[in-house]
């Protein structure tokens, strides 16, 4: 096989979702501005593949491969064969009649730019699907399927069918998703690889496999979900609630034929096997059966239709199930002929409809007289979906016969010929029925409009397919013959020599079957109406209400389960958790054998003694007096030092140096937050539930203890060796542990930086909220226990406040520039400079500072964050991956050598959102501290009593303004 490399492949996927965006704006134009700019992506895509058909045609496979996450597997990875060629036609061809019938179905009331979006979004899944060489991308693309046509199925959405069809069709499908992840991923595991021409070439690997059984069974579900197959088929008429350019679409070429796609693709892989045959076969024809029945005797014709597709899905299927070269042919030829007289169908359905005002067949009948263009359409599809000669659903029919009468079940050579003849019993039935019921008989004067034919803009596109039906039914080897076999060998991974089509095999055991089945519906149709009779009176299952009811059930289960594990008691929470985790490890130690570790221990000195002791005795305390916020948060604070001492005594200067900064910040937001707290916390729990939380304490804290140990009496290699070998050569600096963060782990800090300026915002955001309405009215009323000091503001600490800070200042710039060699960083020297800040306006109060020290902390959380994505983009010109770090030595006379690193803008960003960050949260406490009654100082410090003045009092004075933003006025405080 030729492999050929093409990027028009990957331009062909991306052109549907570049179209998408224009239907939106292009609707403000007009509706056929609206129209064109959908149909001028479509058209566009499938000149390019036709550019691309004459190299499948030859026998080639045209490839486009992109690495996108290798090391998952993940690649955005196409391929084009004979199969994806076949299905990305149709994707193409029928989407474009569709987008030119749904500009004449729709009504002005209806949103065209819209429907125009999601219908764009659904062809690039769709397309997405059938190209894809990665399996893990195409079941991206096969959930996109799901949530687009979610969007369609509920375009209508202010009907309750439409809703209710579309929540189906998401939880059917999407559930069935969730089983082909699974079964992808046991598939990418057996044959060693995730991608399709890969996997295509490992059968007996993947056969081999232990779990061959449950990931076929998980990928099948996938498959059945989508393709309607039996029990999972009620969800499929459901869907018909969308508009019929929807349901033509979804029905003919695109959705329910991603099923089918996905077997013919794993044909070669699976086909043969004896689960395959009794899982796929059985299923199709169990589907084909119960889909035909229950479509004679719907009454509405779009119904009908619905489940006439579900019939033919079902008959498609049992083919490919059969896992013979000559039943995937035939398999292949009748999704051809499937897709043309099924599209056209519909959209006479949706003509009757359209002009007629209904649907129900009850109410309608001779509309050939009135009608004739569209009851010639319908006619000719029709009967080629009843399998009549001289039309191109004979043709596939009798080969599906064919293969059914070489086909034994079980053992029993007659039983899937008999039931086959059944199917195509019941297809002629409701084949039939359409034409008589809805088109014969004599005209009425009772519709509910007045049929007539539509403008030629809406029978244009089922006119040109049902011509199709009609050249292939007469010339079929001239009009597909050649491209059934490129498709054929695509599927069967091999090169096949099948007959020539033609109409006359001469006098087989399948024509009698063929004749049987045509009769016998015409024989049905004319006891329809007993028949129909029988049909109501006999009970039967109703899908939807068994639907409703197992989701009612699960939803009300899981809020049993939700209500009493979740109902907010962190308590319970943690309780479960350590629980589990302790339990889980105890399993896992007495399950399995063990041995003592070998490595020694390094024998302690006094000072880690004496270390331990206080770290013991600090961490009793806080559990003593834990009702005690205030001495709680002091000996959490001697806890947090003594951590520190433990890591400069482990030779881990910079975790040491960033302990003690956050233990500063920490420790100042928490004594604001304090603020508007009580000073002790009631009791609330009682003593037998106290033993119980601490017994599972302390067996959580022995178990991290006994695991800690575990790991660290023993020998195992770690990643550190790298690190430490390549710091200096690949990042260009000494401080092994600030290269990591801002180049090997890179991409980490940056997502830890930009959930911190998050996490500041979310801060603002709700002290915002506090300061306004009703929030803001209960503050103001609000009188706390609290007696503030006579001097808050002492001179002491404003002067050694005023001498300390450019000193911080200094300290801070300096930790910056050395991280990359020494112990620092822009994390710390952040939290340094932070800290000099916070310091000014502990001394003197936050208001006094702020208004002289106008510091815009929103702006220096997204500058930071910006700067630290420009950094890590600036890698991409370079051909390195993001956030990958350079560097150089410079000589300025007369300054010697030194290095500069793009991490040092890296580190930058840090720096900028970490001041950012903290300051904006201290702002924010400060802020509602003072709406519930602190003072502001005119003077920096509290030596003359005179120059307070009271919280927003009547002297017009403005609230302290937020930094980097105007003042706004102060509502007066209400009593």
């Amino acid at each position: 096989m030729t492999v050929h490399t093409d990027a028009t492949l990957a331009l062909i996927a991306a052109l549907p979702f570049i179209g998408a965006l224009f239907p939106g704006l292009m609707i403000r134009v007009g509706r056929n501005a609206c129209a064109l700019s959908a149909g001028w992506a479509t058209l566009s895509a499938l000149i390019l593949l036709i550019t691309l058909a004459t190299e499948v045609w030859r026998g080639e496979t045209v490839v486009y491969q992109v690495e996108w996450m290798p090391m998952l597997g993940l690649n955005a990875n196409f391929r084009l064969d004979g199969l994806g060629l076949l299905f990305a036609s149709m994707i193409l061809g029928i989407g474009l009649l569709i987008i030119l019938y749904a500009r004449f179905y729709l009504s002005r009331e209806d949103p065209m730019g819209q429907f125009y979006t999601y219908l764009m979004l659904f062809q690039g899944a769709m397309l997405g699907i059938v190209l894809s060489d990665n399996i893990l991308m195409l079941v991206i693309f096969w959930e996109l399927t799901s949530l687009s046509s979610f969007l369609l199925i509920g375009y209508w959405k202010h009907t309750v069918p439409g809703r209710q069809g579309a929540r189906m069709a998401l939880a059917v499908t999407g559930g069935g998703g969730l089983a082909l992840i699974g079964g992808m991923l046991l598939l990418g595991q057996a044959a060693g690889s995730y991608d399709i021409s890969v996997i295509l070439t490992r059968r007996e690997e993947v056969l081999a496999s232990p779990y061959l059984v449950p990931m076929l069974v998980l990928i099948l579900l996938g498959a059945f979900t989508k393709s309607a197959q039996f029990p999972f088929h009620f969800w499929l008429p459901h869907a018909m609630a969308a508009p019929t350019p929807v349901s033509a679409y979804l029905h003919s070429a695109t959705m329910v034929k991603a099923g089918l796609f996905l077997m013919a693709r794993l044909w070669p892989i699976f086909a043969g096997t004896d689960i395959w045959f009794y899982l796929v076969a059985t299923t199709g024809l169990i589907t084909m059966l119960i889909g035909a029945k229950i479509a004679i005797f719907k009454d509405d014709i779009k119904a009908l239709l619905a489940y006439s597709t579900v019939s033919h899905l079902g008959l498609i299927t049992m083919l490919l199930g059969f896992g013979t070269a000559a039943a995937a042919t035939a398999a292949v030829f009748h999704i051809i002929n499937h897709t043309i007289f099924k599209a056209a169908l519909f959209m006479t359905a949706g003509i009757v409809d359209h002009e007629a005002h209904t649907r129900s067949i009850k109410r309608l009948g001779g509309l050939r007289q009135l009608m004739p263009i569209t009851a010639t359409l319908a006619i000719i599809t029709s009967l080629s979906m009843a399998g009549i000669p001289l039309f191109n659903g004979f043709l596939s029919k009798e080969l599906m016969l064919e293969e059914a009468v070489h086909t034994s079940w079980l053992g029993n050579p007659w039983i899937v010929p008999l039931l086959a003849t059944f199917g195509g019993l019941f297809s002629a039935a409701y084949s039939f029925r359409y034409i008589v019921h809805v088109f014969l008989g004599p005209v009425r004067n009772d519709y509910p409009g007045h049929p007539h034919d539509p403008p030629f803009g809406m029978w244009a596109a089922p006119a040109l397919l049902a011509v199709m039906a009609l050249v292939i039914g007469i010339v079929p080897q001239a009009a597909v013959g050649g491209f059934l076999n490129v498709v054929s060998d695509a599927v069967t991974q091999e090169h096949l020599h099948p007959h020539k089509l033609k109409i006359w095999h001469g006098f087989t055991l399948a024509l009698g079957m063929s004749i049987v089945a045509t009769l016998g519906g015409a024989l049905v149709l004319y006891f329809h109406a007993p028949l129909l009779r029988m049909w109501d009176a006999t009970p039967k299952p109703d899908a939807k209400a068994i639907f409703d009811a197992t989701v009612t059930g699960l939803h009300r289960a899981s809020g049993l389960i939700s209500n009493s594990m979740h109902n907010g008691r962190l308590t319970q929470f943690l309780a479960i958790f350590g629980a589990s985790t302790v339990l889980l490890g105890l399993y896992a130690f007495f399950s399995s054998s063990h041995a003592p570790g070998m490595r020694e221990m390094i024998s302690p000195s006094v000072v880690d003694y004496i270390g331990t002791i206080l770290l013991i005795a600090s961490t009793m305390a806080i559990v003593t007096y834990h009702r005690s916020r205030l001495l709680v948060l002091v000996l959490i604070g001697i806890n947090g030092l003594i951590v520190s001492v433990i890591f400069v005594r482990l030779s881990a200067p910079d975790l040491a140096m960033t302990q003690v900064t956050v233990e500063v910040v920490t420790l100042i937001l928490l004594l604001l937050a304090l603020h508007f707290l009580p000073k002790h916390t009631p009791r609330e729990s009682s003593f037998s539930r106290r033993g119980r939380d601490g017994m599972i304490a302390g067996a959580a804290g022995i178990a991290i203890a006994a695991l800690a140990y575990a790991l660290m009496t023993r020998d195992f290699e770690t990643i550190s060796g790298y690190y430490l070998k390549h710091a200096k050569p690949d990042g260009g600096g000494t401080n092994v542990v600030n290269v990591i963060l801002v180049d090997f782990r890179g991409y980490d800090t940056f997502g830890e930086i930009i959930v911190l300026g998050i996490a500041a915002l979310l801060i603002f955001a709700l002290g915002e909220t506090l300061m306004d309405g009703k929030a803001s009215r209960k503050l103001a009323n609000w009188v706390h226990e609290m007696r503030y000091s006579k001097d808050r503001h002492p001179l002491m600490m404003v002067v050694a406040t005023r001498v300390m800070m450019p000193i911080s200042l200094m300290v801070g710039v300096y930790i910056f520039l050395r991280g990359h060699n020494d112990p620092g960083g822009g994390f710390i020297a952040g939290l340094v400079v932070a800290i000099a800040l916070l310091m000014q306006y502990m001394a003197s109060g936050f208001a006094w500072a702020s208004e002289r020290v106008r510091i815009p902390y929103h702006a220096f959380i997204g500058w930071g964050v910006l700067i630290a994505g420009i950094t890590g983009i600036g890698a991409w010109f370079n051909g390195f991956p993001f956030l990958t770090s350079d560097f150089g030595y410079v000589h300025w006379p007369p300054i010697e050598e030194f290095e500069l690193a793009t991490a040092m803008a890296f580190d930058l960003g840090v720096f900028l959102t970490v001041i950012g960050a903290v300051m904006l949260a201290i702002y924010t406490l400060s802020h509602i501290a003072r709406r519930t009654g602190e003072s502001v100082n005119v003077s920096p410090m509290d030596y003359d009593p005179s120059t307070v003045i009271p919280p927003y009092s009547d002297t017009g004075r403005t609230e302290p303004p937020i930094p980097g933003r105007a003042s706004r006025p102060t509502p007066k405080q209400e009593s």
